[in-house]
């Protein structure tokens, strides 16, 4: 079963592609350099915004929010274009990366620092530098500068950080010195992180975009049902309308408390 891509307008995503058989993707400068490049063309084509981004040897991740319901689109232009190059470039042929991107949609007001900060540490637990600023293709470099890198859209990062420059390094310095947490292990059928509530309407959404799609984490997508079915299911069930359950001025009825339960 191929993974879901729950795709929407104002959608905020973690993206990851490995390198077939987990093979390096980037060999020399020239490569990530050409990556960028794709990326930045792509958002200028597809309109979306880029937060953080770490392009490591073998797999890169990126941190966007798209304006249109085209996430499928973007990365089809950026896997495409940079794997194009890639072959042209090393005379081979077939696949570069390792299936199907992967993709989060994520609550980006409870989970933007800390999932910025694990991007940016990314170099550093792979033991390729001792300090974030020493990488070179991630953009915790933009992050400290006043106008960024070129790459990511610096006002809105801003504003999603609530943290000035100054704040940003020691947050990430804390997460050298005692260890950061790892914030996908509270990811919610394979594709969801927030909090309760964030994670009932994307499953929501999702629901009205599975009918007979065969894909991974199904049963947990369709196991959740929201307050409308299960009040329609117990008035059925017992002979009631919505409105004898729904109705507040009544003492609450044994179905009632049923469909509260």
């Amino acid at each position: 079963a191929r993974p879901h891509r729950l795709q929407g307008e104002n959608r905020f995503y973690h993206i990851t592609s490995r390198g077939d058989d987990r093979k390096r993707v980037y060999i020399n400068d020239s490569d990530f350099k050409k990556f960028l490049e794709y990326t930045l063309r792509a958002k200028e084509r597809f309109k979306f915004y880029l937060y953080a981004y770490v392009l490591m040897p073998n797999h890169y991740h990126l941190l966007i929010e798209t304006l249109r319901p085209n996430l499928s689109r973007i990365m089809q232009y950026i896997n495409t274009s940079y794997t194009t190059y890639y072959n042209i470039k090393r005379k081979r042929y077939g696949h570069l990366f390792q299936g199907r991107y992967k993709s989060i949609v994520a609550d980006k007001d409870n989970y933007f620092q800390h999932l910025s900060r694990y991007m940016h540490l990314n170099p550093v637990r792979a033991k390729i530098v001792e300090r974030p600023e020493d990488y070179a293709w991630s953009s915790y470099n933009g992050y400290n500068s006043k106008n960024g890198d070129g790459y990511i859209d610096k006002d809105r990062i801003k504003d999603a950080l609530d943290m000035n420059e100054a704040e940003y390094r020691r947050f990430v310095s804390d997460g050298v010195e005692t260890g950061e947490s790892n914030p996908f292990k509270e990811i919610y059928a394979g594709f969801i992180l927030g909090n309760a509530s964030f994670i009932k309407e994307k499953l929501r959404d999702s629901k009205a975009q599975l009918e007979g799609e065969n894909i991974s984490y199904n049963r947990a997508l369709t196991r959740y049902f929201s307050a409308e079915e299960i009040i329609d299911a117990v008035a059925e069930r017992y002979g009631k309308s919505r409105e004898e359950l729904c109705d507040s001025k009544k003492r609450p009825m044994k179905e009632k408390r049923i469909a509260i339960y």
